[in-house]
């Protein structure tokens, strides 16, 4: 738990993000690739570009500063443009972070075979997202689970898949290990179902097929087994301080809790594994996907990325970044030209001062005209002398030193 004062961003209504890894035997490049133009042939999309890294990149005005430093220059990126619903348009782009060369000596590298090539997906829309627009895993990667592209859909979370049941383990210290490891995944949706008896054919279905399909690859679905209630709960208690309802579900909360997040809004007393929509969980997980949640780590780098780093754009909105550009240039010209003014004005004052004080001091020279009265300095000089003359004791005088000395009225004749 972050002890910060400060809210952490969120994930804004219009964004999309989702993070995993390919596994697949074929290069990941060339699956983005394949698929991209396959759905460009079939105008599923409007375009798709694969920007050149290496070239210069220029800030968008109106839109910030770009953050050269958001990844490494060596990463691959794809960028992606289609329209849902017809009018709204959705921006999207996937990055594939570089990876070192295998005997590189880095640690990333070892784990390379193991852990496949990471993915970071960000997409977004001109108005808030809908759960019931397609996918934008779909747009980059196949959808067949059965074609040679296949596995790209595994969790950062080592073990676990998008889109199929992800059985919890039966030890009590690697579940709390995992749910420690979920918590920590903010870019996925993580929840636990209990199966009330062991379900049929049907129950054992994933129920990612009955998720809208915007969820279908941000959702990851774990199961429990009827025996595994008590285990399972000891578990979440000690994570999260909350357990599943007996054949129910839970949505797990991220490090750091959402503030919106309350696990009596995002659980479910009874799911029916028996095929059929599960009408209340689907629910849940719509309204967990649209509440305030914070964004995962390395997610506003990739959300700033998408908004800054846009280079797949059409003939209107090269002209209008053109006339931003020139509209950019124009100010910033015209605000030199100011600075420039206002600096000529300070030389020419300073010069006058400048010369003010040559003047003075040539006055005060040997043989130069002296000013009624002296100069400042000496006039001063002369008042503080005066004033030190006034608070000198006055001398005594004759008649002060002719008085006899005061001794009882007697002299010391007399006495």
């Amino acid at each position: 738990m972050s002890n910060s004062s400060t809210a952490p961003p969120t994930i804004p209504q219009t964004v999309w993000l989702a993070r995993g890894r390919h596994v697949g035997s074929a290069d990941a490049a060339d699956v983005v690739r394949r698929q991209l133009q396959r759905l460009k042939d079939r105008e599923v999309i409007d375009d798709h570009l694969e920007p050149d890294e290496d070239q210069d990149q220029q800030p968008d005005p109106g839109q910030g500063q770009v953050h050269d430093q958001v990844h490494d220059p060596l990463d691959r990126v794809f960028e992606a443009r289609w329209r849902v619903e017809g009018t709204v348009t959705v921006r999207a782009r996937l990055t594939l972070p570089h990876v070192p060369e295998p005997g590189s000596g880095s640690a990333a590298a070892s784990s390379v075979s193991a852990e496949g090539q990471e993915w970071v997906l960000v997409a977004e829309a001109e108005r808030v997202w809908d759960p019931r627009w397609p996918s934008p895993a779909t747009v980059f990667w196949p959808e067949d689970p059965g074609s040679a592209d296949a596995g790209w859909d595994r969790v950062t979370v080592p073990g676990l898949r998008f889109g199929q049941v992800n059985p919890l383990p039966s030890d009590e210290k690697e579940l709390r290990r995992l749910f420690r490891s979920c918590a920590q995944d903010g870019w996925s949706i993580h929840v636990v179902v209990h199966e009330a008896m062991t379900p049929d054919a049907h129950g054992r279905e994933p129920l990612a097929r009955l998720l809208p399909a915007s969820l279908r690859h941000c959702v990851v679905e774990h199961r429990a087994t009827p025996d595994q209630l008590r285990s399972v709960n000891w578990a979440l208690l000690r994570e999260f301080d909350f357990q599943v309802p007996r054949g129910g579900a839970v949505v797990l909360p991220t490090s750091p809790v959402a503030p919106s997040y309350d696990v009596r809004e995002f659980s479910v007393r009874s799911v029916f594994l028996d095929g059929s929509e599960p009408t209340e969980l689907v629910d849940i997980l719509c309204r967990y996907a649209a509440s305030a949640r914070p964004l995962p780590d390395g997610g506003q780098e990739a959300v700033t990325a998408l908004r800054e780093q846009w280079k797949l754009m059409t003939m209107e909105e090269e002209l209008a970044r053109e006339r931003r550009l020139v509209a950019m240039y124009a100010e910033a010209l015209e605000a030199m030209t100011k600075s420039r003014d206002l600096y000529r004005e300070s030389a020419d004052r300073a010069n006058e001062a400048l010369a003010a004080l040559r003047d003075s001091a040539g006055a005060a020279l040997p043989g130069a005209p002296s000013q009624p009265g002296g100069s400042p300095f000496q006039r001063t000089f002369g008042r503080l002398r005066g004033a030190t003359k006034a608070l000198r004791p006055a001398p005594p005088t004759d008649s002060d030193r002719a008085d006899p000395p005061s001794d009882g009225g007697r002299s010391a004749e007399d006495q």
